[in-house]
């Protein structure tokens, strides 16, 4: 007898694009899905309590980590280490796809301290 899974994921809607969360049944991590318009940019923000990798599954990127500036394609990743800014924006023309993976004790909204917003959220 199989295991039925529960394959519904609530969207939520940012000024850039949006993100489903893919997995969050974990205490030490958390997946998501992440679509960023073209020309989009999440604002530039470090996390307190996690660090984060991520996975482009479609579409350039263009991510910010520290001082570091990189551009990935599909099939490319980056880590993001606990406490380091970063950002990333889409610089394609088609909708950017990553998979965020976040690993440490806490994975909540209010872990996001901004430095930079394009959308006043500072």
């Amino acid at each position: 007898m199989g295991v039925l899974l529960d394959t519904r994921h609530e969207m939520e809607h940012r000024p850039w694009g949006s993100f489903e969360i893919l997995s969050d049944t974990g205490a030490d991590h958390k997946v998501k899905r992440i679509t960023v318009l073209p020309g989009k940019r999440l604002s530039l923000q470090y996390h307190s309590r996690r660090r984060e990798h991520w996975v482009v599954v479609a579409g350039e990127a263009l991510v910010t980590v520290g001082e570091e500036v990189v551009r990935l394609g599909p099939g490319q990743s980056v880590d993001i280490p606990q406490g380091a800014p970063h950002r990333v924006e889409n610089v394609g023309e088609e909708p950017l796809v990553f998979i965020e993976v976040q690993m440490g004790d806490y994975f909540g909204e209010d872990d996001i301290v901004r430095l930079e917003d394009d959308y006043g959220r500072v």
